[in-house]
């Protein structure tokens, strides 16, 4: 059992909380009562975290695997927090929700391409695979939910950063905003927060990169992640 903030608390079974999803939901900015849509939604981390954090949001979960989705929807219920949970196929996203019907969109999707070997092995190979969801299947199905002007903020690898502004820009995302992550100030990226606009206008905000860890002791910005003082 994990303790979020505000409250709140989550099983997390199979899919451990991690300093991406934290970071994803940290980095998430979006208008109080909102309808967002969390894309591959696990056990429902992401949002948990931001219903933490504004309980004025609206979210719905969109998950594959049925045990994590029985999962996300039982910490919805026992949290009594506004959110809905979809045992569903993203790469199906038109079968699921109608165009349009969301304000924001998030995700913490599979990092590594089929066949890469750097992919799970075994129960978790799906969520961290692209097996059963590509960035263009993701990207699609973002595009496809969001209403003109709304907001699609997910985590990714650096390696894949080429990639995934290509498919944003294809399905007409255009990046607006970007953070890089850094265990410590002299360690290399080891992930990527992006923030993308339907219909957006070029222009890319680069913020300043979050750094984890001063020496062995946490920085102030990974405290409020955690909203620890």
């Amino acid at each position: 059992m994990e303790t979020l903030w505000n409250g709140v608390t989550m099983e997390d079974g199979e899919f451990r909380l991690g300093t991406d999803s934290v970071a994803c939901a940290w980095f998430a900015k979006f208008p109080k009562g909102s309808r967002i849509c969390d894309l591959g939604c696990g056990s429902g981390a992401i949002s948990l975290m931001l219903l933490a954090s504004d309980p004025s949001l609206t979210l719905t979960g969109i998950e594959l695997m049925p045990e994590a989705a029985a999962l996300a929807a039982k910490n919805a219920q026992d949290n009594h927090l506004p959110m809905t949970v979809l045992e569903g196929d993203l790469r199906q996203i038109r079968t699921l929700l109608p165009a349009g019907s969301m304000d924001g969109v998030v995700s913490n999707p599979p990092y590594f391409p089929v066949g890469s070997g750097a992919a799970a092995k075994g129960a978790l190979a799906r969520a961290r695979s692209e097996e059963t969801c590509t960035l263009p299947q993701l990207t699609q199905a973002a595009a496809w939910l969001l209403k003109t002007g709304g907001k699609f903020v997910l985590v990714h690898r650096p390696e894949r950063l080429v990639d995934l502004i290509c498919s944003l820009r294809a399905n007409d995302l255009e990046p607006k905003r970007i953070r890089f992550v850094r265990h410590r100030q002299e360690s290399p990226v080891s992930l990527v927060l992006l923030e993308a606009k339907k219909g957006g206008r070029p222009g890319l905000q680069y913020e300043q990169d979050l750094i984890l860890f001063h020496g062995e002791e946490e920085t102030e910005e990974y405290k409020s992640m955690y909203h620890r003082r």
